[in-house]
């Protein structure tokens, strides 16, 4: 297998530039380019400048820069994020959370508060509350 592409001094928009699998634990701080996909456990902060994905054997604790973030396992902390956040079917993830658009999928637990900035500058930020959300497509009896 080929691992040339890690090397890559350029990297463009949406391309994969790395990855973190279950059995690594990191505690510090790790910045990426390109789309990076977390499965393991790390404590500390994250800067992503494209697509950060904590998949569901990721268990992240801290915080997060991003532009988009995907999470389809376990967070806890605050995200910053200039494009969106999607807590997936799988997820939880807990603590506060400044996007333009959160998305939460049928399934998936946020608990925490949103401040939605408004695209009228001299709004001010939407801020709202979420508690232990589980959206499903069951209909209550």
């Amino acid at each position: 297998m080929s691992w040339s592409w890690i090397d890559r001094k350029k990297h463009e928009a949406g391309e994969w530039t790395g990855f973190l699998e279950r059995s690594v634990r990191l505690e510090g701080k790790l910045e990426a380019e390109g789309t990076f996909r977390i499965d393991a456990g790390m404590k500390g902060t994250i800067v992503s400048r494209d697509t950060l994905i904590l998949g569901e054997h990721a268990f992240v604790e801290g915080e997060i820069d991003g532009n988009i973030v995907l999470i389809a396992g376990r967070f806890s902390g605050k995200i910053r994020a200039r494009g969106r956040v999607q807590v997936q079917a799988t997820a939880i993830a807990t603590g506060d959370i400044r996007t333009p658009c959160l998305m939460i999928e049928p399934g998936g637990v946020f608990d925490g508060t949103c401040l939605v900035p408004s695209a009228d500058e001299d709004a001010p930020p939407l801020n709202v509350l979420v508690r232990s959300v589980s959206l499903s497509n069951e209909v209550p009896a």
